[in-house]
């Protein structure tokens, strides 16, 4: 019966699945029907315009052309109008000499003869009939301005819709997710002339086929010209990132690829401000000292620290039922304690976060303010005492910067501390392996191993911190930086103090597990 039941539940879940599926893809089919002919009618519409684009081009090279036309009438015209002008004068004056010479022929007196072939002679000299030119200054030929559109004609009856590059290919294979960066590798199936690519992302919390209706929206990175990018300095607060690439020649954009969706899984948790001390100003990723937060308050505590866990939820109910799949993040999101706002009271100026850590391995980063005076980065069981200051119980683990009177750098465990021999980083970098029962905290600009704890962790954890007279900075949604996860594994979960990522002196790389230091630690804390 319970065998029968158990594959009626996973055939119920597979027809789910199938059924949210099919729903995506009708979906997808709506939303691409819809845009087909919201496409169609733009395409018209840029056609009609490139139309009456070549229309009037057409138009004001006739009017231009016709012009000329005119303006080479009008030039000819005037050019023969003047010389017949000035060649029929010229003709009126040779008709008038030639019937006076014919009369001078008929003088008798010798002298007035004499005198008149004399004026004929002058007059000939300076007649205009002998001084123009015979030739025309323009002929009546116009096939100078006569034009051939035959090429034109030609180009324009070849005209065809631009050659659109094909689908770019997505290697999925090829693509990597590393210290919150991704690199998209794809190919063109063609052998195009490709001016650039156009890459797009959007971040989303459903595996598989990218949906059309989604919270985000695609983020568009133009002009790639190579077949591969990285994004860089992302923050991962969702589970996966879908991605998809175009390829784009000088006249036209192809279609999109088949869209491909990564894992980007990290730790993601902010500042529980109902945990915080009432002097600690809270927002999601940052907390500040505010000495004028608990004016006007009764901070008055009465009674003795209950160090029962009477106010937190039973570690049963909190912990996951089953083996958790490697590639899920295993955090959950603390319920608000009891106690509200004043949970921690006294100068323990502490907040914690408010994601549980029950598995896996997560990393996260604190950025001090440069005038921070004291603060703290670790690591606590949620049944942590109001009163309790972190790295004096034997449930918390940290980091103490102290930056007041006597400056000093120590890890701190138990009421137990370790000074720390290296300079204190700008930003620290905390490594968390739960099941390995390992905290290790790092320099988070180059890497260099600060300190490790080794703990056997026998119930869930939260990130905790305090502050003083300062601020801190919370990064979160990072993946665990490949430098630090390649140490781990060279190590194998021990770490010195004083150790580099990048150099390792051989000399210190045993001299370090903070309990050999600590002969008082509770066993069950020890792996």
């Amino acid at each position: 019966m319970d065998s029968q039941k158990d594959a009626l539940q996973r055939i119920i879940a597979t027809l789910a699945n199938k059924n949210e599926e099919l729903q995506n893809f009708i979906e997808t089919l709506n939303h691409t029907f819809g845009r087909v002919q919201d496409n169609s009618t733009q395409v018209v519409s840029d056609l009609e315009e490139e139309f009456d684009t070549l229309y009037s081009i057409l138009d004001e090279m006739k009017e231009s052309m016709t012009n000329t036309i005119k303006q080479e009438s009008v030039r000819k015209s005037h050019e023969l109008q003047n010389q017949l002008t000035q060649s029929t004068n010229a003709l009126e004056s040779a008709e008038e000499l030639l019937e006076f010479a014919n009369n001078a022929l008929h003088i008798a007196d010798d002298e007035e003869f004499t005198k008149a072939a004399k004026q004929i002679k002058d007059r000939v000299t300076m007649a205009p009939a002998f001084r123009l030119t015979m030739k025309p200054k323009a002929t009546d030929n116009m096939t100078h301005l006569m034009v051939d559109f035959s090429k034109e004609r030609q180009l324009l009856q070849g005209l065809k819709f631009l050659p659109v590059p094909r689908a770019p290919e997505i290697v999925l294979g090829d693509c990597l997710v590393i210290d919150n960066e991704v690199t998209i590798t794809w190919r063109i199936l063609e052998d195009s002339k490709i001016d650039h690519y156009i890459l797009e992302y959007r971040k989303t919390n459903h595996e598989g086929l990218p949906r059309v209706k989604d919270e985000q929206c695609w983020e568009v990175l133009d002009n790639i010209k190579t077949s591969e990018y990285t994004l860089q300095g992302l923050r991962f607060d969702t589970k996966f990132m879908n991605f998809r690439v175009r390829a784009c020649n000088k006249a036209a954009a192809g279609d999109y690829s088949d869209p491909v969706t990564l894992e980007t899984r990290a730790f993601n948790f902010g500042f529980d401000s109902t945990s915080s001390h009432l002097n600690l100003k809270v927002e999601d990723r940052s907390v500040e000292w505010d000495p004028q937060g608990g004016k006007g308050v009764d901070s008055k505590v009465k009674g003795k620290e209950n160090k029962g866990s009477a106010h937190f939820t039973n570690l049963k109910n909190m912990s996951r039922s089953g083996t958790p799949s490697p590639k899920r993040t295993s955090v959950t999101r603390s319920p608000a304690p009891r106690g509200a706002r004043d949970r921690f009271t006294g100068e323990s100026y502490t907040v914690l976060g408010d994601t549980s850590i029950e598995s896996g391995q997560h990393y996260w980063e604190v950025k001090p303010q440069k005038d921070c005076k004291s603060y703290s980065v670790g690591l606590a069981y949620r049944n942590l005492g109001k009163f309790d200051q972190l790295g004096k119980t034997n449930t918390t683990w940290c980091i103490h910067v102290n930056n007041w009177l006597q400056n000093s750098f120590a890890a701190k465990h138990n009421n137990k501390a370790k000074n720390l021999d290296v300079p204190v980083p700008d930003s620290i970098g905390v490594y968390c392996d739960f099941d390995r029962g390992q905290l290790s905290f790092y320099n988070a600009e180059n890497k260099q191993l600060l300190h490790t704890f080794k703990v056997r962790f026998t119930q869930p954890v939260v990130p905790a911190f305090m502050v003083w007279c300062g601020g801190l900075t919370l990064s979160t949604g990072l993946q665990i930086p490949s430098a630090v996860r390649s140490f781990q594994k060279t190590e194998n979960g021990l770490g010195g103090s004083n150790s580099s990522i990048s150099q390792q002196d051989p000399s210190v790389a045993c001299d370090i597990c903070f309990y050999d230091k600590l002969p008082s630690v509770d066993s069950s804390l020890m792996p």
